[in-house]
C-alpha cells in the first residue's frame, strides 16, 4: 500500500508541474474553493499543516492571482476566496488528476491497483453517504 501511495504521489506531482502546482497547493486551492469563508485555522486543519504555513501559501496564491484575501485588517477574520484565474487553474488540475487516476486505476491499470482503487472509493462512499444523515 505504501508503494502504491508513493507512486500516486510521484505521478500526480509530475503531472501538476506544467500547471506550476504542487499537490499541497492544489489541496489548499481546492479547500479555499470548496469551503467559502474558511479561516486560516480551518485551512490548516483541513490541509494538515500549520497556520503559519497556510499564511505563507495563501500569500503565494494571492501573489499569483489565484485567490483573494479580503482581510479587513490584521487580527480580523479573513475572507479568502478563489479568483477566476484560480478557478480555471483548479479545473485544469482536476482534469490532470482524473488523467492520473485513470492511468493508475482505470481499465488499463494493473488489476490489483484497480481493486485497491475501487475499495478506497467504496470506503469513502460508505463513510460519507448522505443517506446516513
Amino acid at each position: 500500500m505504501l508503494t502504491l501511495a508513493r507512486r500516486v504521489e510521484v505521478e500526480l506531482s509530475a503531472a501538476l508541474v506544467p500547471l506550476d502546482l504542487t499537490v499541497s497547493k492544489l489541496g489548499l486551492l481546492g479547500h479555499i474553493a470548496g469551503v467559502p469563508g474558511a479561516s486560516f485555522s480551518d485551512l490548516a486543519r483541513m490541509s494538515g499543516i500549520t497556520v503559519q504555513t497556510v499564511h505563507a501559501a495563501v500569500k503565494g496564491l494571492v501573489k499569483a492571482g489565484l485567490v483573494r484575501d479580503r482581510t479587513a485588517r490584521a487580527g480580523s477574520a479573513s475572507t479568502i476566496e478563489i479568483t477566476d484565474a484560480g478557478g480555471r487553474l483548479l479545473q485544469a488540475a482536476q482534469e490532470v488528476v482524473a488523467q492520473v487516476d485513470e492511468r493508475l486505476f482505470g481499465a488499463e491499470a494493473d488489476p490489483i491497483q484497480r481493486r485497491l482503487g475501487e475499495a478506497v472509493v467504496a470506503a469513502f462512499r460508505e463513510t460519507f453517504d448522505p443517506k446516513d444523515d
